[in-house]
């Protein structure tokens, strides 16, 4: 059993150079120890604990703290890493090594936000204090604090790093409004005033139903992710004074601060890295970023709200029959899929008379758009999945800074009742919001419920109003607008060292709409960074044990581990950084277990 211990007030620290952020009061720090039957990377499960299916809690309606930070690792490593028996990791690439040390947590704040963001220090026993290092990162999606343990902790805790995580204002700090209950420092369920939460939304009557932070803390968090990111690694360098009071302090100038992230985590350290100047970071390496340039490139917003309309159409097309969820059973058309062909056909967006007509100007219509083939290949599974409305909707009540109670659209978020409809969630369930969660409904017993009529195409007109908050003119409209433009990321400085990975077959983020216009953007602009377009990777590593997907496809998270070595060669073993280097030349898995030479690494 680890040793949990409470300290308050006062773990303030100045960076020196780094005069954007002033000294926080990070108030109580919760520290705890992992030892023995228990560690930092794998809370004691090891690969295949990690791998294997959820270990019961010993009381369902009330877990430990503990119990809730074993199963919050393992759904941070499942819902990013491909550990199935044919994806390779821990023999191919990637290991779990058991890393004994102590973790920091806290509330932190960015000055005029309303809700909080999780930091979180992990300090290995076999910290390299004369290889003075500290990995930052930020977590993937919405997911919670330890959303990008897979990338950031697998590679820095083994070299001795400390490593800094934040929720970067996401995370799984779910608000109940029928027992007014949120999420506690230690991920335990707590009463609104017993407790400081997460995330405590404004008052509301129990019908509101149930508030997550990244959509509805009203402070469009996106726009903020640079400094949660910087924050977070300067609560990690305010607890290494606190852990080795003899060699502090710790500082940008003394400690070599690496930041790292994927998806959204890699559009976090992207900003976070437009708004450093002076040394603040050593370098910086960002997969599969969610990042957005001012003119150049599209929004994320934009292209899911127009993916969440023509996608189902378009993989109608004959040339998705192979590809994987394009197809039900027996190889037929998703049923909902021909009737948005009908739909759009109805309003007069298609011409064509007959379904090939219909999906294949669909295509078309997604072509002039800058969609490939080869993302609309891998973006069956999110279209299948619903994540394109899904993502919108909770965007969109971000942007425009909405509660739970009035989400654009129609949208709210509810327990998922009996039949599908709004319900009182089950107790044990709610219990386990903190380990279980996404970040981003639905899923664990809550749904997204509105912006639906009685129709042939139900989700249709949800989707258009979703759309419209980006084509239109109204001040709503306006309003999102501004919000993304907050979002857009800066210019970082001309000596900094910058990787950028994404995957040729991302169909969530296409390279084409994020990565792309970035690197072409710090290119015109005189900057240097290497860019690594893989062959055959996609958005998720995690759904490559899925059936048809591993064969298809590579993992990402191997390109990052090396890209990370390159850094470490040159910061600390004197290797000159590279002006370039060549993407590998990666291939499919195949039907087997992944071997190294796929992967087309040195």
């Amino acid at each position: 059993m680890p040793l949990s211990v409470m300290l308050s007030a006062c773990a303030s620290h100045a960076t020196g150079k780094e005069a954007a952020m002033p000294e926080v009061d990070y108030g109580e720090v919760r520290v705890t120890e992992h030892r023995g039957h228990d560690d930092l990377l794998s809370a004691g499960l090891g690969l295949a604990g990690l791998a294997a299916a959820p270990l019961p809690f010993t009381d369902p309606l009330d877990p430990g703290a503990e119990e809730l930070r074993r199963r919050a690792i393992q759904t941070s490593w499942k819902g990013i890493a491909d550990l199935g028996p044919l994806g390779g990791y821990g023999t191919v690439y990637g290991a779990v090594p058991d890393v004994p040390g102590r973790e920091y947590s806290a509330f932190a704040r960015i000055p005029g936000a309303r809700a909080p963001h999780r930091v979180l220090l992990q300090l290995p026993d076999n910290f390299d204090k004369q290889k003075r290092c500290l990995v930052v990162t930020a977590s993937s999606g919405s997911r919670g604090v330890y959303g990008a343990i897979s990338l950031a902790g697998a590679w820095g805790l083994p070299h001795g790093c400390a490593v800094a995580y934040t929720d970067k204002g996401t995370g799984t700090g779910y608000f109940d409004f029928a027992d007014h209950s949120g999420v506690a420092l230690d991920g335990r369920r707590a009463k609104k005033g017993d407790a400081a939460l997460e995330f405590q939304p404004m008052p509301g009557p129990p019908v509101t139903g149930i508030a997550i932070k990244h959509m509805h803390s009203g402070d469009n968090p996106e726009a903020a992710w640079g400094r949660h990111v910087i924050q977070a690694a300067q609560f990690g360098l305010a607890m290494l004074d606190r852990a080795y009071p003899e060699e502090a302090p710790f500082t940008p100038q003394n400690t070599k601060i690496i930041a790292t992230g994927i998806s959204n985590g890699g559009g976090a350290v992207l900003q976070a890295a437009g708004l450093d100047h002076d040394g603040f970071f050593a370098g910086v390496v960002a997969l599969e970023p969610n990042v957005h340039v001012k003119d150049r490139g599209r929004a994320l917003y934009d292209y899911a709200t127009e993916a969440a309309i023509w996608l189902p159409c378009a993989l109608s097309a004959e040339q998705f029959a192979g590809v994987p969820m394009a197809r039900g059973p027996r190889g037929v058309a998703l049923p909902a899929w021909p009737i948005r062909c009908a739909s759009l056909r109805a309003q007069g967006k298609l011409s064509g008379n007959t379904l090939a007509q219909q999906s294949a100007q669909a295509r078309d219509y997604l072509h002039a758009r800058g969609w490939t083939d080869e993302a609309m290949d891998t973006a069956a599974s999110t279209t299948a999945f619903d994540l394109w409305r899904v993502i919108a909707a909770g965007y969109a009540s971000s942007y425009l800074r909405r509660g739970a109670g009035d989400m654009p659209c129609g949208f709210h978020y509810a327990a998922i009742g009996a039949g599908g409809a709004p319900g009182v969630v089950d107790a044990a369930t709610r219990a386990a919001w903190w380990a279980d969660g996404s970040g981003i409904p639905p899923g664990n017993g809550i749904g997204l419920y509105g912006g639906v009529n009685v129709s042939a195409d139900p989700t249709l007109i949800g989707s258009e109003c979703l759309r419209a908050l980006w084509t239109g003119e109204d001040h709503e409209a306006q309003a999102l607008h501004a919000s993304v433009a907050e979002t857009a990321a800066r210019l970082p400085r001309t000596d900094l060292p910058l990787w950028v990975l994404h995957g040729a077959s991302d169909g969530l983020l296409p390279t084409a709409f994020s990565s792309e216009p970035y690197v072409e953007w710090l290119r015109d602009e005189g900057r240097r960074p290497i860019y690594w377009k893989v062959p055959h990777a996609q958005h998720f590593d995690a759904f490559l044990a899925l059936p048809g997907f591993g064969e298809r496809h590579v993992p990402l998270l191997p390109y990052g581990y090396v890209a990370l070595d390159r850094l470490w060669g040159h910061l600390y073993e004197g290797e000159a950084w590279p002006v370039d280097v060549p993407a590998p030349a990666a291939r499919p898995r195949g039907v087997g277990v992944l071997d190294r030479g796929k992967l087309g690494l040195p």
